[in-house]
């Protein structure tokens, strides 16, 4: 199932122009507005068939009524953004907490560290990441899971990007080069010494603010970068995203699905891709398997199978939980990353400068695919080792993971076994012994 990248817009009419999509936030806030009441009665008549007094509650009609007033409450309601839950992890058999706090903060991103608490001092340190997180329409809560997977044995960063809705347009813009430009000062403020992976979207800017630091020979570029799933160049196995992309043009989508953020939302009339437009995309892309897992929760309520309900709750509290992309940086990215093939062909600029991955030498590099991945298509993250000449073999490798879509490349139980201790083994091979030179490793 697609998370955390841009998706399908929804299909309108070829001959739709900004006179309509304009006002339609605005239709959408009032459309919310206007299913509140209906909501409250809803929430208080489940209240009322859960309620143990009423001798409906425990029938077949009760649980009926109940669970059909949560299908509706959780359909109709506007996700915010969901919290980590990530209070403590094990280090070295210990339990450790953890305390999540900023350590960097511009208007469209903070970079958060989970802080762990050790009870007592680690023999020697562990090694720091820097998990960049999609910009794409979900949070990096998306991300919790890599998270987890990484805490017990790194200390582990990762960019918190902002909902554009919440940021005023008094604080300006933010296009493909101010993404660059965060991610450079966050290495900066992290002084070097650090293994950075770039999840999906932003292996494309990430590979950009690298290749930028190589060729200024900064000396606060990372020890490594981890490139996994990501769109380097979606000429090579193209997806069904990557090809409605190209056939219909960057104008298409400016005219199709950016408007202005409406009062009262602190970033009222800044230009935006609005979140709930991608979320009809990312639902239109799977809407069999969408309903068929709501009939699933109705009937899993009524026959009160907590541990089913529970796993449907989370999923979507996540999945549901959409942010605004700035027009700008969207359409840009559209551009540049999928229509123009400015990276791998050579013509990706940053500031006014050429981007050329082949001035990286001091970083290693290693990119992740899944095998049945249909965002990113096998060979568009590859493709980075193409590009980055200048890395000797030893120090790259390239990964597929069998058996995994694209939510499997950074999540999930295959990720954790088989992907994650691949991760480790490199970025220790980094600074420690030699790496094999083959550079594709298939997955046995």
């Amino acid at each position: 199932m697609p998370i955390g990248e841009f998706g399908r817009p929804p299909e309108l009419p070829a001959e739709v122009s900004p006179t309509m999509t304009t006002p339609m936030y605005w239709m959408y806030e009032m459309a919310q507005a206007s299913l509140n009441p209906a909501r409250a009665v809803t929430d208080a008549t489940r209240i009322l068939f859960q309620n143990p007094l009423n001798p409906w509650s425990g029938t077949e009609f009760g649980k009926s009524i109940a669970a059909g007033c949560e299908l509706f409450e959780r359909t109709t309601r506007r996700y915010g953004k969901p919290e980590w839950g990530l209070h403590e992890t094990e280090v070295n058999g210990v339990r450790t907490p953890i305390e999540i706090r900023s350590v960097w903060e511009k208007p469209f991103c903070r970079l958060l560290y989970f802080d762990r608490k050790h009870v007592r001092p680690l023999r020697r340190p562990q090694p720091r990441v820097l998990l960049v997180a999609p910009m794409s329409g979900h949070y990096a809560t998306l991300l919790r899971g890599t998270v987890e997977a990484f805490l017990p044995t790194h200390d582990v960063y990762i960019t918190d990007w902002s909902d554009a809705r919440m940021v005023p347009i008094s604080e300006g813009r933010f296009d493909l080069d101010d993404y660059v430009d965060y991610l450079i000062e966050m290495l900066h403020v992290l002084g070097g010494n650090v293994h950075v992976i770039a999840v999906c979207q932003p292996s494309v800017p990430v590979l950009a603010a690298v290749s930028v630091m190589e060729a200024e020979g900064d000396p606060c570029v990372p020890l490594s970068m981890t490139l996994m799933g990501g769109p380097i160049d979606t000429r090579n196995h193209p997806t069904a995203v990557n090809n409605l992309a190209a056939e219909k043009g960057t104008d298409w989508f400016r005219n199709h699905v950016i408007t202005k953020v409406p009062f009262p939302h602190p970033g009222v009339m800044r230009d935006v891709y609005p979140g709930f437009l991608q979320l009809n995309g990312f639902i239109s892309m799977n809407l069999d398997r969408h309903m068929a897992a709501h009939k699933s929760l109705f009937k899993n309520l009524v026959k009160g199978d907590g541990d089913l309900v529970d796993k449907h709750r989370d999923f979507y509290d996540e999945y549901l939980a959409v942010m605004d992309l700035t027009a700008e940086y969207y359409l840009q990215t559209v551009d540049l990353v999928f229509v123009k093939h400015a990276l791998p062909e050579g013509k990706m600029t940053h500031r006014g400068r050429a981007v050329d991955p082949s001035k990286i030498m001091r970083v290693a590099l290693m990119t992740v695919e899944g095998e049945n991945d249909d965002i990113s298509g096998l060979g568009q993250t590859e493709a980075a080792h193409a590009l980055c000449t200048s890395i000797s073999d030893n120090r790259r490798i390239h990964y597929v993971q069998k058996g995994v879509g694209h939510y499997g490349v950074f999540n999930g139980s295959r990720f954790k076994s088989e992907i994650v201790p691949r991760i480790n083994d490199f970025m220790q091979s980094v600074t420690t012994t030699p790496m094999r030179t083959s550079l594709r490793v298939a997955a046995e």
